[in-house]
């Protein structure tokens, strides 16, 4: 699904719209390399060629709002929005808008036919190319500026080969998306491999393992009882001990 909302380069303003938080994306890395006397060097983390069809919609997404009018990235090679294109130039690039589009297209049409499943799959593939061709870029102009890399929308990979602990992660959201669903979102940890989320239903006490899963930004718990009272929690998972501390717990009712 498009998001409907602009994306604004401002910190507080893409907190505010159920991002990430760039800022304290980087504090909490800068934060783990300053307890190991680490001097880091910044990579575009490449981890979205494994997101699932929709994940990869989303990210796409993000990535092309985040790149369109960014200062600090005025070329990238993959355009994030559509360009005045000249009729006589056949090679012209084509944007991450317009093939996340494609994708999405390809997506919804790929319902068990071999012929669209594999149109699908080169949809897939086309936007991947066209998002390492960016991560490229982006890497290039921000491999020493942590804030200027998390504001094009791309994660965040350490050079290091040392692990250090996570840090654990803040719930951002927790809204209601659809009867018996929560939508939940923490901030992204660097170097956190997946999200482990628990739900408490009316402080009783006992937590109850509610799934693990590769993406921060969206999180979808389902068959919830509406009227129940849900205290959810999330760790990270990764790191040099396995899993980061809790979240502080957020409670939801569910209508």
């Amino acid at each position: 699904m498009i998001l409907a909302h602009t994306m604004l380069m401002t910190n507080s303003r893409a907190y505010e719209a159920g991002l990430s938080d760039p800022a304290g994306k980087a504090q909490n890395f800068k934060a783990g390399a300053e307890r190991n006397n680490m001097q880091i060097n910044y990579r575009v983390s490449r981890d979205f060629i494994h997101y699932s069809d929709s994940g990869l919609d989303e990210f796409a997404n993000i990535v092309a709002q985040c790149l369109t009018g960014n200062a600090a990235f005025p070329n990238p090679p993959v355009p994030p929005a559509p360009i005045t294109k000249d009729p006589a130039n056949a090679d012209a690039v084509s944007d991450l808008t317009t093939l996340d589009l494609a994708f999405r297209n390809a997506i919804a049409a790929a319902t068990g036919d071999p012929q669209a499943t594999a149109a699908k799959e080169k949809a897939r593939e086309s936007l991947l190319d066209a998002l390492r061709k960016d991560a490229n870029y982006v890497e290039s102009i921000a491999s020493h500026d942590l804030e200027t890399l998390l504001s094009s929308g791309y994660y965040a990979s350490s050079t290091n080969h040392a692990q250090s602990p996570l840090d654990p992660p803040g719930i951002v959201t927790l809204t209601n998306l659809a009867a018996t669903q929560l939508l939940l979102r923490v901030t992204p940890i660097t170097n956190a491999k997946s999200y482990q989320v628990q739900t408490n239903t009316n402080g009783n006490g006992t937590w109850t393992e509610a799934g693990i899963y590769t993406q921060a930004r969206r999180i979808v718990l389902t068959s919830l009882t509406p009227g129940t009272v849900y205290s959810v929690r999330a760790r990270a998972i990764g790191g040099s001990t396995g899993y980061s501390g809790w979240s502080l717990p957020v409670p939801r009712i569910v209508t």
